[in-house]
C-alpha cells in the first residue's frame, strides 16, 4: 500500500470526537462541566484542575454540574435524572459542548450526545485537544495526531450520509462498503503512516543518544507535574527562550540544550512534556520516542510545585508515569520550585544519611537557589574515582589498548612472563562499562 496516501480530516467521521481540532484563537467553546464524586469525601481539587484544563483549551465554562455516585451508570455514566439535568443546562445556556471530568466509554459518550444534542468530550479528549493546540514541532504534531486517531478509532458513529459505495460489475452488486467502514479503514491506514514516520524520528533520536553516550555526555532530564515550572527553570538554567506560562501544558515539544557544569563538564539538559493524573495511555504510547530521552537520562530533575497543596499526590502521579515508561529507578533529584510564594522557606539542599543531595528548594522565577541546584547536580553526577592494580596476561592486549585510549594508566610494568602490571586511575562509571565489555576484568583487578 502506498504510504503517501493523503487522508484529509473531512474523510473521517469526527462526530464522536469533534472537539479535537486545530487550535482556534478567534473563538472559544461554551461548555457545561460535569464532575462526579465517587467517594464520601468530596475533594474539589480534582474539579478545580479540570476547570484549569478547560481554560487551557480556550473554553468558556457556563455552568458546573456535580453528582455523587458509588459507581458509574452504564448508559450515561451519571444517573438518568442527572443526565436530563445536563441536557436542560445545555438548552438553557445554548452550550456547544459538555466536558466530563472522567473517561467515558464510546457508548456513554454517544448516549449523552444524543440526549444533550451537542458534543460530549471526556477528560482524555480534552487533554488531547490541549496537546493539539500546543504542538509546534513536526514530531509533536505527528505524536498528537497518532494519539487522537487511536482515541477516535473506537468512537466512530454511523450517520445517514447515503455514501455507501457499491460496485457495478456482475457479481459485485450489493450494499458495498459503508461510510463507517471506509472511515475505519482510512484511520487504520493513517495510523500506520504516522507510526512509520515516528519510527524514523525515534531512529534519529537513538543515533543522537548513541553519539552522546560515546562522547560520555550525560543527559539531565526535567520531569514533573504540569505547570510545576519546568520550562521556567529550563530557561533560567540554559538562557533559552522556551515558551513558559502559568497554565497546564504550556509547552509540549521536547527541547534539548547543551550545558556546562563545573566539575562535570558538558551535559545535555532536556525539557519534557509535563505529566498529569490519568494521563491518556495513547499519549504515553505516542510520545514513546520523546519519553525515551527520559529513560536514557543520567539524572532526573523532578520539578515539584512547593506551593501546591496536592504536591504529594502530584509526585505519586509523576512516579506512576515514570514507572510506566521504565524510568523509575533512575537517579533522581527532587526540585521544589516556587518557594517565593511561601513564607519562611529559604533556598536550601536536603541531604540523606550518606550526605547525598535528595532535594533542592528554589525559585526559578526569581533565581533564588539556582546556585544550590548546580551544587546538588555536581554532587549527584560527581563520579567516584577508582585506584586499581591490574594483572593482565599477554593475550589481553585489547584491554590494555582500551585503558590507554581512556588515558587512565598511571604506571606500567611487564613481568618476566610477559604479564602487564598496571596501576590505573579510572572513573567508576567508565570502569563498570569496561568490565561489562571485558568480564575478566573483575577477576584481575584489586583496589590500591
Amino acid at each position: 500500500m502506498n504510504n503517501d496516501v493523503n487522508i484529509s480530516k473531512s474523510a473521517v467521521n469526527f462526530t464522536a470526537l469533534s472537539s479535537i481540532s486545530a487550535p482556534r484563537s478567534d473563538q472559544s467553546d461554551n461548555a457545561i462541566v460535569v464532575h462526579v464524586f465517587f467517594s464520601q469525601d468530596k475533594n474539589p481539587e480534582d474539579l478545580d484542575e479540570f476547570q484549569q484544563l478547560a481554560q487551557s483549551a480556550n473554553v468558556n465554562i457556563l455552568q458546573v454540574i456535580t453528582a455523587a455516585r458509588s459507581t458509574p451508570q452504564a448508559k450515561y455514566f451519571v444517573g438518568q435524572g442527572k443526565a436530563e439535568e445536563i441536557a436542560q443546562a445545555v438548552e438553557t445556556h445554548n452550550a456547544d459542548v459538555v466536558l466530563v471530568n472522567h473517561s467515558l466509554t464510546p457508548a456513554q459518550a454517544r448516549n449523552l450526545e444524543s440526549l444533550c444534542q451537542c458534543r460530549v468530550v471526556d477528560r482524555t479528549g480534552l487533554i488531547l485537544d490541549i496537546f493539539a493546540q500546543r504542538a509546534r514541532s513536526h514530531e509533536g504534531k505527528l505524536q498528537v495526531e497518532l494519539a487522537q486517531l487511536k482515541h477516535l478509532a473506537t468512537r466512530l458513529v454511523r450517520r445517514k450520509t447515503g455514501l455507501d459505495q457499491q460496485k457495478g460489475a456482475v457479481g459485485l452488486r450489493g450494499p458495498g462498503e459503508t461510510q463507517l467502514e471506509t472511515d475505519r479503514r482510512l484511520i487504520k491506514v493513517r495510523i500506520a503512516q504516522l507510526q512509520n514516520r515516528l519510527a524514523k524520528v525515534e531512529k534519529q533520536r537513538n543515533q543522537n543518544r548513541q553519539t552522546r553516550q560515546k562522547a560520555d555526555i550525560p543527559t539531565i532530564s526535567l520531569v514533573g507535574y504540569t505547570n510545576a515550572g519546568k520550562s521556567t527553570l529550563f530557561n533560567r538554567i540554559t538562557q533559552a527562550n522556551v515558551y513558559a506560562a502559568d497554565q497546564l501544558f504550556a509547552t509540549l515539544d521536547p527541547t534539548l540544550r547543551r550545558l556546562q557544569i563545573q566539575d562535570v563538564g558538558t551535559t545535555i539538559l532536556a525539557d519534557t512534556v509535563g505529566f498529569i493524573r490519568d494521563l491518556p495511555h495513547d499519549l504515553v504510547s505516542a510520545f514513546k520516542s520523546t519519553l525515551q530521552e527520559t529513560t536514557e537520562a543520567g539524572l532526573l530533575l523532578h520539578i515539584i510545585d512547593a506551593a501546591d497543596p496536592r504536591k504529594l499526590e502530584n509526585i505519586e502521579a509523576v512516579n506512576a508515569v515514570l514507572e510506566e515508561i521504565k524510568a523509575a529507578d533512575l537517579p533522581t533529584l527532587l526540585v521544589y520550585n516556587k518557594i517565593d510564594t511561601l513564607e519562611n522557606l529559604e533556598p536550601h539542599i536536603e541531604y540523606d544519611d550518606q550526605h547525598i543531595p535528595v532535594a533542592v528548594y528554589l525559585s526559578a522565577i526569581s533565581a533564588e537557589g539556582i546556585d544550590l541546584l548546580f551544587a546538588a547536580i555536581r554532587e549527584k553526577l560527581k563520579n567516584e574515582i577508582l585506584h586499581l592494580q591490574l594483572n593482565l596476561s599477554p593475550n589481553e592486549g585489547k584491554i590494555r589498548h582500551q585503558l590507554y585510549l581512556l588515558d587512565c594508566i598511571r604506571r606500567e610494568e611487564i613481568s618476566d612472563q610477559g604479564e602487564f602490571l598496571l596501576e590505573i586511575q579510572i572513573d567508576k562509571i567508565q570502569w563498570l562499562k569496561l568490565a561489562k565489555k571485558f568480564p575478566q576484568l573483575e577477576k584481575c583487578g584489586k583496589n590500591l
